[in-house]
């Protein structure tokens, strides 16, 4: 044999279920399918089906979720799925005879610059009011805002000028939850939809609430009144987490119980804002940080930091906790306060102040 030889086509049998069942024309022809034969299978009652432009289905029945989702990501790819040649790939051209007990590992799938995103991508997530995947008409795939794509069939295109980091679920690119949320939103307009699925997402420990605003906001969604509704109702279940986890780590971590859900103010004088806890024997104020990134965020971050100066200016000792270090790291968070406590009897005495409940 010399290098003029022709190659035998490559065997199928190295891909899994769903791979083997889906594959782009140039894979096909990159296993010795010709174009002709090609249009023979996929004709009208033949074996197999062109399910997307250049995605055949190698059966004649309907497409299961999962191949539906391979195959919205090889339509998407295939000007770039190009399976290198067979001696490339270090293949033997005449497969091996099989003994006992081998079996080909499967080929690594990638899918270069697109992800699954929308209601497909919470679905692969487990949310439970997200659709099954047979149950959508369309499903959404993001990529970059440059490819020359159009929506088809199932597959809708998204676009975006960046493309998220992919979260790796069931061996496919998923965008991740706050991106899929913002994806799947854009083309929800029933309101206790939209809530249900934001709920689900911080509630079932999916992402911060603050991720999920940053994303509707890029998406400008937020000047839509039922995402609007949606999100007040995100942002209280988010703060009840967060409060909850706060009670949680005053109680397994022995710290002296505060004064709950209180504002501060001078005697006779203005008002120095509210706190979720506050110890007043030691002058320590914690406050829970749950704003969401809108619009108007710097107006608000400005207020919050001419607050804890003011405080501080005092005497009081400003503990500043974001919900998501009470949930990931509640045993520093614990320290925190726990060194502030501590601290108090080497300050000099705060101001007083009067303490009035919220």
């Amino acid at each position: 044999m010399n290098h003029n030889t022709p190659l035998s086509p490559r065997p199928l049998s190295h891909l899994s279920d769903a791979r083997r069942r889906v594959l782009t024309n140039a894979q096909l022809r990159a296993h010795g399918v010709t174009n002709a034969e090609i249009n023979e299978q996929c004709r009208p009652g033949g074996a197999w089906q062109q399910f997307l432009p250049g995605v055949c289905l190698l059966h004649p029945g309907p497409p299961t979720g999962e191949e539906r989702l391979h195959a919205v990501l090889m339509y998407a790819t295939r000007s770039a799925f190009r399976e290198p040649p067979l001696r490339a790939q270090g293949i033997p051209t005449q497969p091996a005879a099989a003994g006992p007990g081998t079996q080909e590992p499967p080929a690594p799938q990638r899918y270069p610059d697109a992800m699954i995103t929308g209601l497909a991508a919470l679905t692969l997530y487990g949310f439970s009011s997200a659709p099954s995947l047979l149950s959508l008409d369309r499903i959404d795939v993001l990529v970059p805002r440059l490819r020359r794509l159009r929506s088809t069939g199932c597959a809708r295109i998204v676009r975006a000028p960046a493309l998220p980091k992919p979260e790796e679920v069931t061996g496919l690119p998923v965008a991740p939850v706050p991106r899929a949320l913002a994806d799947a939103v854009a083309e929800l307009s029933e309101a206790a939809t939209v809530r249900r699925l934001l709920t689900e997402a911080v509630r079932g420990g999916h992402c911060e609430p603050g991720a999920v605003v940053r994303e509707l906001s890029q998406a400008r969604l937020l000047n839509r009144p039922h995402v609007v509704d949606a999100v007040d109702t995100l942002l209280a279940e988010g703060r009840a987490i967060a409060e909850d986890h706060l009670y949680r780590m005053v109680r397994e971590h022995g710290l002296p119980d505060p004064v709950w859900n209180v504002d501060l103010c001078l005697p006779g004088g203005p008002h120095l804002g509210g706190l979720d806890a506050y110890w007043p024997e030691q002058a320590v104020a914690l406050e829970l940080d749950t704003r969401a990134p809108r619009q108007d965020d710097d107006a608000l971050w400005s207020e919050y930091a001419r607050k804890r100066e003011h405080l501080e200016r005092l005497g009081i000792t400003v503990v500043h906790v974001t919900p998501r270090k009470l949930r990931d790291a509640m045993d520093q968070q614990a320290a925190v306060v726990r060194t502030a406590l501590m601290a108090a009897c080497d300050r000099e005495p705060s101001a007083y102040v009067v303490v009035l409940p919220r």
